[in-house]
């Protein structure tokens, strides 16, 4: 194992709850892949992976689990969603408004659309980084491409 290495090096979604549309495909693999090629994640308390991380929705509660690229449990965390719920809905209205502007509408409200989109996934970037502060140390482009993945999997569920 290297010693200090706060990465993750797999990321994985729980795929009992099924798949989704090509749109919503499409975001989680982008996130998957950008997190996976930059990520700053460190488990509070742990020497170093790099980590495994699966996540999953159980009973209504975001799922983190954790493990070291050699398979060593780290730590499952267990969040409530109530938090995010609000943030999550109004992140796919605008989501699907975003989808429906690409296929009709000018560059300019595209444009507007998306800016909007990015400062409500902001948010939500921040109140998951807020809510793993004393398990899980992230930088902000890695609670932004797992909030992606959050909504992927409440989208799906």
């Amino acid at each position: 194992m290297a010693n200090g290495d706060f990465r993750l090096c797999d990321v994985v979604l729980d795929d009992s709850i099924g798949r989704s549309t090509p749109d919503v495909e499409h975001e989680r693999a982008v996130a998957i892949f950008d997190l996976i090629e930059e990520n700053r994640f460190e488990p509070a308390g742990h020497a170093g992976g790099p980590y495994r991380l699966t996540i999953s929705l159980v009973e209504q509660k975001l799922v983190l689990t954790i493990v070291t690229e050699g398979g060593e449990t780290v730590a499952t965390h267990i969040l409530s969603l109530t938090p995010f719920r609000r943030i999550i809905k109004d992140y796919f209205m605008i989501c699907e408004s975003y989808y429906e502007a690409i296929r009709s509408s000018t560059p300019s409200q595209i444009e507007a659309i998306d800016m909007g989109r990015r400062g409500i996934h902001n948010e939500g970037s921040e109140i998951l980084q807020d809510r793993l502060k004393s398990k899980i140390l992230l930088d902000f482009d890695t609670a932004r491409r797992l909030f992606t993945l959050v909504c992927v999997l409440y989208w799906r569920g």
